[in-house]
C-alpha cells in the first residue's frame, strides 16, 4: 500500500503517456483527448518532485492539445479541401523555430533560477524549449516533430531517473524507441500521401 500511496499518480500518468503514444503512433485524433488530461495530471507530479519547469510545460501541453485537436479535426488543405496531410518542416521556418527555441529556453532558465528552487534548470529548461518546437510541429504534422521528441524523451528520462519518478522515466525511455518507430510510419505514410497526388 506505501508502494501505491507513494507512486500511484507517477503510475497513472504513465499508462496515459502510453495510451497518448500510441494514438500518435497510429496518427488518430483520439490523443488530442488524453493529451489534455494526463498533463493536466503532470503538473501536479512534477510540482512535487521540484521539477517546476516540467510543471509548467504540462499546463501549455494541456493548451496545445486544444489548438491540437482544432488543427487536425478543421484545418483543411486550401486546394484539396482534405484533412491537413503529414508534411516535411518547411525551411522557410527552420530559422523561426531555432530561434524561438533558443529564446524559451533562455527564458525558461531564467525564471527556474529566479524564481524557483530547481535542482536542474539547465536541462528542465532545455526539454522545455524543444518540447514547446516539438508540439507545434506535431500539431502542423511535420514529419521532423519526431526527432524533437527523440531528444526530449532521452534528456527526460534522465531527468526522472534522477528526481525519483521511476515509471515516468521508464515511459519516456519507451518514448525513444516509439518515436523512432513513429517516424518510419510517418515517413511512409507521407510516402503514399505524395503517390496519391500524382
Amino acid at each position: 500500500m506505501d508502494f501505491l500511496s507513494e507512486y500511484w499518480l507517477d503510475i497513472l500518468t504513465t499508462v496515459l503517456g502510453l495510451i497518448y503514444i500510441w494514438l500518435e503512433y497510429r496518427v488518430s485524433i483520439a490523443l488530442w483527448f488524453v493529451g489534455v488530461i494526463m498533463p493536466a495530471l503532470d503538473v501536479w507530479l512534477y510540482w512535487s518532485h521540484g521539477l517546476y519547469g516540467d510543471a509548467g510545460m504540462a499546463v501549455y501541453y494541456t493548451l496545445a492539445a486544444v489548438y491540437g485537436f482544432y488543427v487536425w479535426k478543421f484545418k483543411k488543405t486550401r486546394k484539396l479541401k482534405q484533412s491537413l496531410p503529414i508534411i516535411h518542416l518547411p525551411r522557410r521556418q527552420y530559422l523561426p523555430a531555432t530561434l524561438f527555441f533558443f529564446f524559451a529556453w533562455g527564458a525558461t532558465y531564467y525564471i527556474l533560477v529566479t524564481w524557483t528552487n530547481s535542482t536542474v534548470p539547465l536541462l528542465d529548461s532545455f526539454t522545455n524549449a524543444l518540447s514547446f518546437v516539438g508540439m507545434w510541429a506535431l500539431a502542423r504534422k511535420y514529419l521532423e516533430q519526431w526527432f524533437f521528441w527523440i531528444v526530449v524523451d532521452v534528456v527526460c528520462c534522465f531527468l526522472y531517473i534522477q528526481k525519483g519518478i521511476p515509471f515516468k522515466a521508464g515511459l519516456y525511455g519507451l518514448y525513444v524507441v516509439i518515436a523512432i518507430a513513429g517516424y518510419y510510419k510517418w515517413k511512409q505514410m507521407l510516402k503514399i500521401t505524395k503517390y496519391d497526388k500524382v
